[in-house]
């Protein structure tokens, strides 16, 4: 009896230290729960109130560091531009920057020029990023895209000084031959001469600062704002007749044809200024007696109906390399045969500029000494596509008539003697 009482004091003396150790045990688990470690100092920090809802509504890439460089939170345009790879700010000068700001709390600015990322050919990504300290722990990185704002302002510039050179060629000219006209003023044929110069540099002048205004005009103004049906056949039979007298002192015949009573949507004035460019660039950069052809067609898109308008002339042509710049404003083939037709160098950028506004697009071929075509493609108008719907002939897959053949000649096209 008194071995089994020995035994079960012990036991139950065992299972009492056995609660006491695990009660214990428990206690001491959730003291190090609550207690702070320092991996939880550094992977959770916590933003300010409402930050995190201003920083989603900016429009430059923001990047929010911790007190070890750790990106906290960046938006995705940061992501876009390469700022952030790896969870980590991958610019070191912006790090630098945002070590010196954590230190010193003082807001620092600077600019900078980035390898653009995902492109191989060294372009630079111009930026300016500004860094400020966000709490007593965070860094806030603000990075804005200067590149497109730098583009316009070298464009601003470089129109400025072409302005300037094309202004100041015609009045030195004029300036130079009305001291001419005076010193010869004994002289009647020389007088008559430099008079008939000074008319044409005057004549020049007018032309350049008119086509200024024009291409001021059609990129600040809304072409859709007094937008009509506008028949296609009206604006190659106006731009035939602007082209009349050139043509015919060099005995260029020009032939209209393609699909008759075709309408486009749009600014009539635009749109017969630009067709008009591109006849006349024809009928300059072609040789005597040649051919100026202008057809017109619809073709079928996924968007809707589109209308081509296709100037081809039998002219010098123009070479690959100028051709992915005949667009920009005062850029000429040959400068020296510009000056010689009156050209300024800014029909064309008014053409795609007036293309562009109303929805459409110009593309050029062209072989050297085989001649050009400008094809301008313009959406149908809705009177015209709808009065489509109603023709007999409707193909009901393509919701118009489709057509397949190339520039049908109108029964009458117009040509010159």
């Amino acid at each position: 009896m008194d071995v089994n009482a020995a035994v079960a004091a012990a036991a139950a003396i065992a299972g009492v230290l056995t609660g006491v150790i695990a009660m214990l045990a428990f206690r001491w688990s959730e003291r190090d729960q609550k207690r702070p470690t320092r991996t939880s100092l550094h992977t959770d920090p916590v933003l300010p109130p409402g930050v995190d809802t201003v920083l989603s509504v900016l429009r430059s890439s923001a990047v929010v560091l911790d007190e070890a460089d750790a990106v906290v939170k960046a938006s995705s345009a940061a992501y876009a531009l390469g700022l952030v790879r790896g969870g980590k700010l991958s610019v070191e000068p912006m790090l630098q920057m945002a070590r010196d700001t954590r230190r010193d709390g003082e807001i620092r600015q600077v600019e900078l020029d980035l390898p653009r990322r995902g492109t191989g050919r060294g372009e630079a990504l111009a930026v300016s990023a500004r860094v400020a300290p966000l709490g007593s722990r965070l860094v806030l990185l603000l990075v804005e895209d200067l590149t497109e704002a730098r583009r316009i302002e070298a464009v601003r510039r470089d129109f400025v000084a072409n302005v300037s050179h094309e202004l100041k060629t015609p009045v030195g000219a004029l300036s130079l031959l009305s001291e001419a006209v005076m010193d010869a003023s004994d002289d009647p044929e020389a007088v008559q001469r430099f008079a008939g110069r000074m008319q044409i540099e005057a004549t020049r002048l007018t032309n350049l600062v008119q086509e200024l205004i024009d291409l001021s005009r059609v990129q600040n103004d809304d072409p859709l704002e007094d937008a009509e049906p506008v028949r296609v056949d009206e604006l190659v039979a106006e731009a035939v007749d602007r082209c009349r007298h050139q043509a015919g002192a060099k005995q260029i015949i020009m032939a209209a044809g393609g699909t008759a009573d075709l309408h486009v949507w749009g600014n009539r004035g635009q749109l017969a200024a630009a067709l008009g460019n591109l006849v006349e660039n024809a009928v300059n950069y072609s040789p005597a007696r040649t051919r100026v052809g202008i057809a017109a067609r619809r073709v079928v898109a996924p968007g809707g109906d589109m209308i081509e308008l296709a100037v081809t002339d039998q002219g010098i042509g123009i070479s690959d390399r100028d051709k992915e710049r005949i667009f920009e404003r005062f850029y000429r083939v040959d400068p020296a045969r510009s000056r010689a037709t009156g050209g300024t160098g800014l029909g064309l950028a008014i053409v795609k500029h007036v293309v562009a506004s109303h929805g459409g697009e110009v593309t050029v071929w062209s072989a050297e000494g085989q001649g050009s075509t400008f094809t301008l493609r313009l959406p149908e108008a809705g009177v015209a596509r709808d009065r489509a719907l109603h023709h007999p002939d409707l193909d009901e897959e393509d919701g118009g008539p489709t057509d397949t053949s190339p520039y049908e000649p109108l029964p009458a096209p117009e040509v010159l003697p």
